[in-house]
C-alpha cells in the first residue's frame, strides 16, 4: 500500500470529490482516479458509492480513512524527527485557544525558533472542541487547550492554570444584560452559561463573536458581560473602560495545557515548546 495512494484517499474525502483533490495535489484527474481504483483493487473493497457525480465513503473506506490519517501522520512525524535530529528542516503543526495565543504562545515560539530554527512552525487558533478534534485527525501534531481532557488515545499535559473573571463595563449591571461568548466548542463558553445559571440573570439571550477584541469591545460599550482570563482582560486595550470580577475557583480556575497523540513518535521541538510554556507558568507564580 504506497503512501502517495493513502494521501490520494484522504485528500478526495476531505475535498470531497476527484476535481477539488486532483487541485489540492496538483495533478489530473486521472491520476487520483487510477491511485483509488488501484488501493480498492489491492484491498478488494469498494472505498467510496458514486452517486452521480459525486462520491459517498462506503463503510470500507470510513475504516481505511481512520488508519490513512494515522499512516500519514506516522509517516510525517518521522519525517520531521529525523530532520530535527540533523538539524534540517521539518514542520510543526500547533494549534491553540486564542487566548491562549495571546498569552503565552509567542515567548514559547521564541524558544523552539532559537532551539530548532529549521523547523516550520504552523499555527491555528480556534476552540477546544476543534483543536481537540484537529489533534485525534491527525491534522495536528499537538494544541494548547482548556482541560481536563481525558481520552484514551490522546495525553494532556496540564502547563498553566487560567483564571477566568466576570468582566462588564463601568456602570452597566450584568444581570440584566445578555451574555457575549465564543462560538460553540469554546470551554469558556461552557463554563460562562453555568454561571449565568449559577447566579440567576434576568436575561438568558446570548451573543457569538470570533474574536477576543471583539468581544471586549462590545463589553466596553455596555453591550454584555462575559467570562474571560484576567490576563486576556488586563492586557486588552479596553482595560480602562472594563470592570473586573472574581467568580468561584470551580468557575474560574481552568487547567490549560498541551493536549498530543498518546503513542505517538516523540518530537524534540513540541518538548521544546511544552517546557517554554510551563516554564513561564512557574516564572510568572514566584
Amino acid at each position: 500500500m504506497e503512501l502517495v495512494a493513502l494521501r490520494t484517499f484522504q485528500a478526495v474525502v476531505e475535498e470531497g470529490g476527484i476535481l477539488a483533490a486532483s487541485r489540492k495535489l496538483n495533478t489530473v484527474q486521472s491520476n487520483v482516479t487510477g491511485r483509488i481504483r488501484r488501493l480498492e483493487e489491492e484491498l478488494g473493497a469498494e472505498l467510496f458509492f458514486r452517486k452521480g457525480r459525486g462520491l459517498e465513503l462506503a463503510p470500507s473506506g470510513r475504516v481505511l480513512l481512520e488508519y490513512a490519517r494515522r499512516m500519514l501522520q506516522l509517516e510525517r512525524e518521522t519525517s520531521t524527527a529525523v530532520k530535527q535530529a540533523g538539524e534540517s528542516a521539518g514542520e510543526l503543526r500547533i494549534g491553540a485557544m486564542e487566548t491562549f495565543a495571546a498569552l503565552h504562545l509567542p515567548n514559547a515560539l521564541k524558544a523552539v525558533r532559537a532551539a530548532h530554527p529549521r523547523v516550520e512552525l504552523r499555527v491555528f487558533t480556534d476552540t477546544t472542541a476543534t483543536l481537540v478534534t484537529g489533534v485525534l485527525e491527525h491534522k495536528l501534531d499537538c494544541a494548547f487547550v482548556a482541560g481536563p481532557v481525558v481520552h484514551p488515545d490522546l495525553a494532556f499535559d496540564a502547563l498553566v492554570v487560567e483564571e477566568l473573571v466576570q468582566v462588564h463595563a463601568k456602570g452597566a449591571d450584568p444581570v440584566l444584560q445578555p451574555l457575549i461568548l465564543f462560538r460553540e466548542g469554546c470551554a469558556y463558553r461552557t463554563r460562562a452559561l453555568a454561571w449565568q445559571r449559577a447566579i440567576g440573570h434576568a436575561t438568558s439571550d446570548a451573543m457569538e463573536f470570533g474574536t477576543l477584541e471583539g468581544i471586549l469591545g462590545c463589553i466596553a460599550v455596555g453591550l454584555g458581560w462575559t467570562l474571560m482570563p484576567r490576563r486576556v482582560v488586563e492586557q486588552s486595550a479596553h482595560a480602562a473602560d472594563l470592570v473586573v470580577e472574581a467568580v468561584p475557583d470551580e468557575i474560574g480556575r481552568v487547567p490549560t495545557g498541551m493536549v498530543r497523540i498518546k503513542n505517538g513518535p516523540s518530537m524534540a521541538a513540541v518538548k521544546t515548546l511544552g517546557d517554554a510554556v510551563a516554564n513561564a507558568a512557574r516564572s510568572g507564580q514566584r
